[in-house]
């Protein structure tokens, strides 16, 4: 799956300004011996294991947890074999499955005026002064137009969190050598799932050449930099240094599940929701999709057999994975996705099979297909707010499907174009070298990078744009709640979902539909309408409300 390079480019997901692309090509393969995740159904395992071996396969090992099989066998034949069998509920390839969503702030920094002209008064002043905007405890606080939005700022010195509370960021990594996030990183508790892979099958690129002997970075390295600005948003702590996080006090453990190149394996998206309950992590953020197929469809019509078994075999998986999690006390909280999308009438899906890139091809889906994890069950899943307070111009929403809401940055949203109305949060500077964003003296060479070098030490922050920024505003809530209302446990605090999600939807700030509900937005020279289904209490652009650090910092049970 391609990433998303900027917050208009996330349009392409819809096919908004993609419709005159001609579809990619699929490569032929040749069928060799591949490891396959077969899931088979409640009680089923002996009868599994049998069918694999009628099938010309081999048992690798069994997760009764999740209950799967990894096993071995050669392609499409040992599928196709598979498929019938009553015991199998679905078969997946043990293969990338799924990307960060994130957008480069400055990316479009360049690009053209961006604007609405649906009604709806701005929850924010203009972004276009935020650079000179409040001070705080911190250097750069000033341009946390994000936080302030929230009331984290207030927040952080009324409850700033508890060194008790265990927030697991499921991601590409954390730069846990970063001066605005050693002090809250557990590198004990810390995991890397994930083997760096140079090349895809087709020995094209994909994640580059490794970086240690064994490719598998130790838990302290993020050599894409997504995870490490969630990590910062999260808790990034109040030392006097650049930023501070929602909740700047509590742990952050890393535990890794995507690629270099920002692309995520299933078994690691299913091994390190298993860790992180395991552990008595309290709170993970997920801000990926799980892929290659941007919408799974269990029984679409447009996908062969074969595809139908995976989807199946992903929605499966990762949803016995988020419910051994949530029984296990893990508060499950996703990004709602960048594709402009109403997520309850979906028609198109251009991007699937995502992985590897080549192979996609233009289906028709419909609301029985799903977006994963974002729209599994137990999950609470955040849609993207632009400085102004509208819903930022890539995020996906929907009715059934927006839970909250939270700042992700929206370059477009006021006049003209600013890396300014994105995130700002830590990066890890060997990320920014290679992308050659710092001159040999490590001064910042655009605009959407920024260096602060308080108290004698130089970090690094960089601006971007998703519904993966907008998440972590909600997680850092989360934590805030837990730190604040749960009870000793083993370890630490403990307080179940079900409360902390009932906690963060009564201390949302409720916010209504725009007027007229049909948003329309301006991009190049043409114009995307979305449209707001449901009242001030539970809507489609805002869910049940925008997340409210201060509130959850001084509300009473």
């Amino acid at each position: 799956m391609r990433r998303i390079t900027s917050g208009v480019l996330a349009l392409a997901l819809a096919g908004t300004l993609a419709a005159c692309a001609s579809p990619a090509t699929p490569k032929a393969t040749a069928s060799a011996a591949e490891d396959y995740l077969v899931f088979y159904a409640d009680g089923q395992r002996a009868e599994a294991l049998s069918a694999i071996e009628r099938a010309g396969g081999s048992a690798v090992r069994t997760d009764t947890k999740l209950g799967y099989v990894l096993a071995r066998g050669a392609g499409t034949a040992f599928t196709d074999r598979l498929d019938g069998d009553r015991a199998v509920v679905g078969v997946s390839s043990d293969r990338q499955i799924g990307f960060a969503t994130a957008a480069t702030g400055a990316s479009a920094a360049g690009g053209p005026t961006g604007g609405a002209s649906g009604g709806g008064a701005a929850a924010f002043p203009n972004a276009s002064g935020l650079e000179e905007g409040a001070k705080g405890r911190e250097p750069l606080a000033g341009r946390q137009w994000d936080m302030r939005m929230i009331g984290a700022d207030k927040a952080n010195g009324k409850a700033p969190g508890s060194k008790k509370v265990l927030v697991g960021i499921i991601d590409t990594g954390v730069d846990g050598n970063h001066p605005d996030i050693a002090p809250n990183f557990n590198r004990t508790l810390s995991r890397n799932f994930v083997t760096d892979r140079p090349n895809d099958k087709y020995g094209e690129t994909l994640d580059g050449p490794c970086e240690v002997k064994s490719c598998k970075d130790p838990v302290d390295r993020d050599d894409d930099g997504h995870g490490t600005h969630v990590a910062s948003t999260i808790g990034s702590p109040v030392n006097g240094l650049g930023i501070a996080g929602v909740a700047p006090n509590v742990q952050l453990v890393n535990i890794r599940a995507g690629q270099d190149s920002g692309f995520f394996f299933l078994k690691p998206s299913l091994d390190a929701l298993t860790y992180a309950a395991d552990i008595g992590v309290d709170v993970v953020n997920m801000s990926y999709y799980v892929d290659p197929w941007l919408f799974n469809c269990a029984n679409n019509k447009a996908d062969s057999k074969r595809e139908r078994s995976e989807q199946r075999a992903i929605i499966t998986g990762m949803q016995r994975a988020l419910d051994y999690a949530r029984k296990k006390g893990v508060t499950l909280i996703s990004a709602l996705g960048n594709g402009s999308t109403d997520l309850g009438k979906p028609k198109t899906d251009r991007d699937s099979p995502g992985y590897p890139r080549g192979d996609e091809k233009v289906r028709k889906i419909d609301n029985n297909c799903l977006n994963v994890p974002a729209e599994s069950k137990g999950v609470i899943s955040i849609a993207a707010l632009g400085p102004s307070g509208r819903k930022s111009i890539y995020s996906d929403y929907g009715i059934e499907q927006a839970d909250l809401s939270a700042p992700g940055g929206d370059s477009l949203d006021g006049k003209g174009s600013s890396p300014t109305r994105s995130i700002l949060a830590a990066a890890p500077e060997a990320v920014l070298r290679r992308a050659q964003k710092l001159d040999k003296s490590g001064k910042p060479k655009t605009s959407e990078v920024v260096r602060d070098c308080s108290k004698g030490t130089c970090s690094y922050y960089q601006y971007l744009d998703g519904t993966s920024m907008a998440a972590p505003h909600a997680t850092g809530v989360a934590a805030i709640l837990i730190s604040r209302f749960g009870k000793p446990g083993k370890g630490g605090l403990t307080l179940s979902p079900a409360t902390v999600e009932k906690l963060l939807y009564a201390s949302a700030t409720k916010k209504a539909c725009p007027s007229p509900r049909a948003y329309v937005y301006k991009i190049y020279d043409e114009e995307l309408t979305h449209v707001c289904e449901g009242g001030k209490s539970k809507n489609g652009f805002y869910g049940r409300g925008v997340v409210d650090a201060l509130t959850a910092a001084t509300m009473k049970r």
